[in-house]
């Protein structure tokens, strides 16, 4: 079992920036895929981004690339999400995820395990 506790979201102004961190905590021993995803309601959910625990590859979902930095503090078993450049448009609440690698390539596609509670995520133009 794996927790997960997200924080640093908040309000901005479009062109600003914010930080997302994602604890984790509980059976953090094995590798993992640890993920972000966004949701707006009446709307699906959409991968942000993604990162393999043991390895440190990353991917982006096409939406957020250039913008947004995925990052890890293994020491700390945590996630960062470094937004930059932020627009109306990805305002959201942010979910992080996570699940076991089995070996494979991290995607957006796989289907997680462990959620988070979430954390907003509002920009304003």
């Amino acid at each position: 079992q794996v927790q997960l506790l997200e924080s640093g979201g908040g309000s901005v102004q479009a062109g600003g920036s914010l930080r997302l961190s994602c604890a984790a905590s509980g059976s953090t021993d094995s590798r993992y895929c640890m993920a972000w995803f966004r949701q707006v309601p009446e709307k699906e959910r959409e991968g942000v981004a993604v990162i393999n625990t043991g390895a440190g590859a990353m991917s982006y979902g096409d939406s957020v690339k250039g913008r947004f930095t995925i990052s890890q503090d293994t020491s700390k078993n945590t996630v960062y999400l470094q937004m930059n450049g932020l627009k109306p448009e990805d305002t959201a609440m942010y979910y992080c995820a996570a699940v076991s690698t089995y070996g494979l390539a991290c995607s957006l596609s796989f289907n997680y395990a462990y959620w988070g509670q979430g954390t907003q995520v509002t920009v304003s133009s």
